[in-house]
């Protein structure tokens, strides 16, 4: 048996999965797209062993060959390390920056631990080149993730930056989006006044003020900063962020039928230029774009469904496939190593 983990900082819960059938677990340690992955992973072929800081997602919890390990608020790290390097696995996944996992890495190497390691990358790896994060936490990621036996990036733009900042090579496996919970409402009555929406933290990257600048230029539209119902309410997903990997949040919008506006500075593959929405290259693109949106209601129709049509190639159903199948030739891999 084996593991791989990861915490969910939105649930409050750490989880690990595992093929049964072949004698894998696993521990996630993420955020949303854990319990993504987890809940789709067909249960006769995977064991999850899950730490649960609160109630966990009734998906993972009514899930067969699924063990739920209950953390206190204190000594975190000290149970999980414990699991890391004591605990029946083959695969530890979704590895994270954290305590547990640089301690993990550090100590497994004096008794020739062979389990596999598997990192993520969701951004873009230039973090030096973003002043919101430390110099601690950049040097725990590269104490961490960086170290993993393998890397998955979510899109060819995060895939190259990785290469280029640490010249580590990884595969590509896209983040997803639940296109039966997202969904549009094409026979809602139409809105008296556009409606233009906004999703993201108030992290200088993500230029939250570049929407404040926008609800003063336009003001005819309506601008708002709400989720699933308000996705389905917008006439326009306006996301003017600089620096990021491949937002879950555009995904989402296009799921429920919106045109989205982005910067072209990630190269979102989400967004396809001038058909599902666009990329903008400034803050006066941005405009441009937003103000030929806003005139055109035809035209935002057209994109949202195309957009909505694109979104499905990336179901969490068919990305939780992906996985499914890389857990299965990595410890097929790791089999190979062992026998040789």
């Amino acid at each position: 048996m084996g593991a791989f983990t990861c915490k969910n900082h939105k649930l409050g819960e750490r989880t690990s999965v595992a093929p049964a059938s072949t004698a894998l677990c696993g521990f996630l340690w993420t955020m949303g797209n854990a319990r993504e992955i987890v809940s789709r992973l067909d249960p006769e072929h995977f064991h999850v062993s899950m730490f649960a800081l609160g109630p966990p997602d009734p998906r993972i919890s009514a899930r067969q060959n699924t063990r739920l390990i209950q953390l206190g608020a204190r000594r975190q790290t000290v149970k999980i390390l414990h699991e890391f390097l004591w605990g029946s696995h083959d695969l530890l996944f979704y590895l994270k920056a954290s305590p547990a996992s640089r301690w993990y890495l550090s100590l497994r190497k004096n008794w020739s631990d062979r389990r596999t390691t598997v990192g993520t990358m969701e951004s873009q790896a230039d973090f030096r080149n973003e002043p919101s994060l430390s110099a601690e936490a950049i040097r725990l990621w590269e104490q961490t993730v960086l170290r993993c036996d393998y890397l998955f990036s979510n899109s060819a733009a995060v895939q190259k930056n990785l290469q280029s900042q640490y010249g580590k090579r990884s595969e590509i496996i896209p983040t997803g989006v639940d296109t039966s919970y997202f969904t549009p409402d094409w026979e809602r009555p139409r809105n008296g006044r556009p409606r233009v929406l906004f999703a993201g933290s108030l992290r200088a990257f993500k230029q939250p003020q570049i929407l404040v600048d926008a609800a003063a230029q336009f003001s005819a539209a309506d601008f708002t900063e709400q989720l699933r119902d308000e996705y389905r309410m917008a006439d326009i997903f306006f996301f003017p962020s600089c620096w990021e990997g491949s937002p879950k949040v555009i995904l989402e919008a296009a799921a429920c039928g919106a045109p989205v506006l982005i910067r072209n500075s990630y190269s979102a593959e989400t967004v396809v230029h001038r058909e599902t929405g666009f990329q903008a290259a400034s803050d006066s693109q941005l405009f441009s774009y937003l103000k030929l949106l806003l005139e055109n209601p035809e035209l935002r129709m057209e994109l949202g469904r195309n957009g909505r049509k694109h979104s499905e190639k990336y179901d969490w159903d068919l990305i939780a496939t992906q996985w499914e199948r890389t857990f299965v030739g990595l410890v097929q891999q790791q089999g190979s190593r062992l026998a040789s």
